[in-house]
C-alpha cells in the first residue's frame, strides 16, 4: 500500500499529526473497500469489488506500506488516483489501493520516499498537552521508545497498527470508531510504560528497510 503525505516546504506537518493522518487514511481505505463491495440496500450503486479484491491480494502477501511525500501540484494530481484522503491536525495523507510496486503510476513515481523527517514537538508519551482534542480518541497507537525511525517509517508503522486494530475489532467497535471518523491518538511511549503495558495489537517490523532485524515498533489499544 502506498501512502502519500502532503509536506509543503513552508508549512510541513507535525510528525505525530502525519502518523495519525496516515493511520486514518489506511483504515478509511479498508472501510471504503467494504462499502463499495457491499453497498447499502437503499443505495442504487452496484457492488464493486475491485478495491476489496486488491486489498485481499495484498493481505495475502504482506501488509507492507510505503510512505511517500509530495507537495503542491503533485499532491493535487495524486487525488485522481483511487484512494482515501484523511486530515488530522496539521497533516494530510492519502492511502491508495494496493498494487504492485512496479510499474508505479507516474503520480506516485514522482514522489520522494527516503528521508522523510518532519518537525516533532516534545511528548513524553503520557502528556495530553500536545493535542488535547485527541485525548478521547477511541484508538491509541503508541510508538516504541526503543527504536529510532524517520517520520515516514513511523507513519507506516502507525498505519500498520491502526489496520490491525480495525481488523481485530467487533462489528460494534468498528461502528463506534467509524462514528468518530476513525480518529487515532498517537503517542511516543515512555520506556517504563512500554515495559509494563502490552498492547492489544503489536506490530513487529520485518527489518527490510530502516531497522536492522525485527523490532516491535508500535502498539494499539482501544
Amino acid at each position: 500500500m502506498q501512502i502519500a503525505l502532503r509536506v509543503e516546504k513552508t508549512a510541513p506537518p507535525d510528525e505525530l499529526d502525519a502518523c495519525a493522518a496516515a493511520a486514518q487514511a489506511c483504515v478509511g481505505l479498508l472501510v471504503e473497500a467494504e462499502r463499495r463491495a457491499h453497498p447499502v440496500v437503499s443505495s442504487d450503486a452496484a457492488p464493486d469489488t475491485a478495491m476489496l479484491d486488491a486489498i485481499d491480494a495484498w493481505r495475502g502477501i504482506a501488509i507492507r506500506k510505503i510512505v511517500r511525500r509530495c507537495s503542491g501540484k503533485r499532491w493535487s494530481d495524486a487525488q485522481a488516483l483511487d484512494g482515501v484522503t484523511a486530515r488530522h491536525g496539521s497533516a494530510e495523507a492519502r492511502a491508495f489501493t494496493p498494487a504492485p510496486t512496479s510499474p508505479l503510476p507516474p503520480e506516485l513515481k514522482k514522489m520522494q520516499v527516503e528521508g522523510t523527517q518532519l518537525p516533532s514537538h516534545p511528548d513524553d508519551g503520557t502528556s495530553d498537552a500536545r493535542d488535547p482534542q485527541d485525548v478521547d480518541a477511541m484508538v491509541t497507537v503508541r510508538l516504541s521508545p526503543l527504536v529510532t525511525m524517520t517520520s515516514g517509517k513511523s507513519a507506516a508503522q502507525c498505519a500498520h497498527a491502526a489496520q490491525r486494530a480495525w481488523e481485530s475489532m467487533s462489528a460494534d467497535e468498528r461502528a463506534r470508531w467509524a462514528a468518530d471518523d476513525h480518529r487515532v491518538r498517537i503517542v511516543r511511549d515512555t520506556e517504563a510504560h512500554w515495559a509494563a503495558t502490552p498492547g492489544r495489537v503489536s506490530i513487529i517490523d520485518a527489518g527490510f528497510t530502516e531497522l536492522d532485524g525485527q523490532h516491535e515498533t508500535t502498539r494499539a489499544d482501544w
